[in-house]
């Protein structure tokens, strides 16, 4: 597999190392070429679809921006929308909608053959068509001002460190950086070490080793698991796509940092979350954002009353599962996320009053509730079919079995992942997202003697690509 994180980490050391004896304008030129092949070494066919969207949105943007007529602009972005939109639903959820609509054709006697595609699927469509509308919708918004250079805007949409899973930047954040000369601060590069050094880990020592784990669960007809091996299997879920996902977008933020750039963070400790709408501000940050400023307000967010914000929240949930990929058990995920949002929003204070210091043990008890409900999610998340995912669900509640295998697998999920959650539980009492960057440097240097020694003694068997390529 070409892009497994060993390559990926190769390929981003190269160009840094190229990168630093160049000129502002030569450093951009070279991160769009570097950029480019990254992405063309998957399939070079697919770069066209990039630069189509990349083309388009740079002459749409700049027509909104020249133009006064409300009517025309409102046409414009109508061409934004349905460029960028009709090619991802074409490539990613055509087969999916003329399959289910053909299987229901046929449960009531009719026989339609829709016909299919089979289209491969682009590499981080979701993500690059979501960063390239959210540039043109905020030059809509007069949140931005339009690229002068279809060079310039092409770097914004595919810089390679986040090019392919995110986090998906906004244009009034990432844009100015990549028009302005870049900067290199002290501790910069501290700070993008310990970004790299921390996503290697928790990609390749926690998410890999777990992965085989998880298929192992997920690939046992259910008949022959007991519910215990079921939970802690999707206990191992919980913790892969975290380590593969948050993973991936440290090293992105790393390198970025390295090169002078700074990505947001897309993950806040999401475990340790006390309520859905917490999660959310921890979890993926960068398309919950999305999803609440592009989605949720324009459909009226809250200011509808009751009934309405539930629809809101349920209609962004759902087309947010959606997003993840073609399958019924993404959707199926997404509604849960969106009726937990509805069933904790009237417990749930306004966030910007001030917080209420509650006892350790009740906000010990509502983060273990939490993680619970968010591993349902996942079970419907990873689950081959809606189907397995009840047969996996029912055994918890009604065969809680330990077993030799239960206990090992948890045994792994707690060598593995445990040293990441007691960092995690120091930052989030420091409230300092970079806290380890800040302490002598002999205790960073055994953190990160720990993290390497892992990676040489702990590889997986398997090199896995991220979960998140897929999306």
């Amino acid at each position: 597999m070409l892009f497994n994180s060993y390559v990926f980490f190769v390929f981003l050391s190269v160009v840094a190392a190229l990168y630093f004896v160049l000129r502002h304008r030569s450093q951009n030129r070279m991160l769009l070429v570097a950029s480019n092949l990254f992405y063309g070494w998957w399939d070079w066919r697919f770069l066209s679809l990039i630069w189509i969207t990349i083309i388009n949105e740079y002459f749409v943007a700049r027509a909104i921006h020249r133009t006064e007529s409300p009517a025309r602009r409102k046409r414009l972005l109508l061409i934004s929308l349905t460029v960028n939109l009709g090619i991802l639903a074409l490539f990613k959820y055509y087969d999916f909608f003329a399959g289910s609509l053909d299987t229901l054709f046929q449960s009531i006697g009719l026989r339609v053959d829709l016909p299919l595609m089979h289209l491969i699927l682009p590499v981080g469509i979701s993500f690059y068509t979501f960063q390239a509308l959210s540039y043109t919708i905020d030059v809509y918004r007069g949140r931005t001002a339009p690229a002068r250079s279809v060079l310039d805007l092409g770097l914004y949409v595919c810089l390679f460190p986040q090019l392919v899973a995110g986090p998906i930047e906004r244009s009034e954040h990432l844009l100015p950086q990549v028009l302005k000369p870049r900067v290199h601060r002290q501790g910069d590069f501290r700070e993008g070490l310990y970004h790299v050094t921390s996503g290697l880990f928790k990609k390749v020592v926690i998410a890999d080793n777990l992965a085989s784990i998880v298929d192992m669960i997920f690939a046992t007809p259910t008949s022959q698991l007991s519910g215990a091996e079921c939970l802690v299997g999707v206990y191992a879920f919980a913790f892969q796509i975290y380590g593969d996902f948050s993973g991936y977008s440290s090293i992105a933020q790393g390198v970025a940092k390295w090169l002078g750039f700074d990505l947001m963070y897309n993950f806040r400790m999401p475990y340790l979350a006390q309520s859905p709408s917490e999660f959310w501000r921890r979890w993926h940050i960068s398309l919950s954002t999305w999803l609440r400023d592009y989605l949720y307000i324009p459909l009226g967010g809250n200011r509808g009353g009751s009934f309405a914000t539930y629809r809101n929240l349920l209609i962004t949930m759902l087309l947010g599962g959606l997003w993840h990929g073609a399958a019924w058990t993404f959707v199926a995920w997404g509604a849960f996320h969106g009726l937990l949002l509805c069933a904790y929003r009237p417990f749930e204070k306004d966030p910007k009053a001030p917080p209420v210091r509650c006892l350790l043990p009740v906000r010990v008890l509502r983060i273990a509730v939490m993680f619970h409900l968010v591993c349902i999610g996942w079970l419907l998340f990873r689950a081959e079919s809606i189907g397995q995912a009840w047969d996996m669900g029912r055994l918890i509640f009604t065969d809680f079995q330990i077993t030799p295998l239960t206990l090992s697998i948890f045994a792994a999920i707690a060598f593995y992942a445990g040293p990441i959650l007691l960092l995690e539980l120091w930052i989030f009492i420091a409230d300092d997202m970079l806290k380890l960057t800040r302490v002598r440097w002999c205790w960073r240097g055994l953190v990160y003697t720990y993290c390497v020694l892992m990676l040489i003694l702990f590889p997986s068997p398997v090199a896995n690509a991220f979960i998140y390529f897929r999306f």
